[in-house]
């Protein structure tokens, strides 16, 4: 009776629901960032902008609600306590001064999560290909932010 875990399973599966819950972690703090920054964008370039910052927001709620569903599957508990969660996330919760500021600071995160991402990825090679597959689609999702945000610099004329 433990669901997705069978004989087979070959992950340590406290060590991957560990891990998830500081991915986790990382995707709310993105989330929050990039409502910040949709709510606050301001500026003749901000309503475009903006809308990247909400589209972005969405797609890493999603993604968080992606890894809550695959702890609970390895039977595990997704922590969503707002208790400690800057200290779980991988990424920095910055507000950024100017729509200039709020771009790079999301490209940080973004390269950030990138990195992690590739980590958990490697760490889980073959033992737990179901939740390596999970985060190799959300990596491809923020390999493309990242590309997005440094095409909003460039289209800004600013070095990236």
């Amino acid at each position: 009776m433990s669901g997705a875990i069978t004989e087979g399973y070959r992950a340590d599966r406290d060590a991957v629901v560990q891990i998830l819950n500081e991915a986790l972690a990382t995707e709310i703090v993105c989330v929050l960032r990039y409502k910040r920054h949709y709510f606050t964008a301001s500026g003749i370039h901000a309503e475009g902008v903006a809308a990247e910052f909400l589209q972005h927001a969405n797609e890493e709620q999603t993604h968080a609600d992606q890894i809550a569903q695959r702890i609970v599957q390895l039977g595990g508990e997704p922590n969503f306590s707002p208790e400690g969660l800057a200290t779980r996330s991988h990424a920095e919760y910055v507000e950024g001064d100017s729509l200039i500021d709020m771009i790079r600071e999301d490209l940080v995160a973004e390269r950030i999560a990138i990195d992690s991402y590739r980590e958990i990825i490697q760490y889980l090679g073959d033992d737990d290909p179901t939740t390596r597959r999970m985060m190799e689609g959300i990596l491809a999702m923020e390999e493309e932010h990242a590309d997005d945000l440094v095409g909003l610099l460039s289209d800004l004329g600013e070095p990236c």
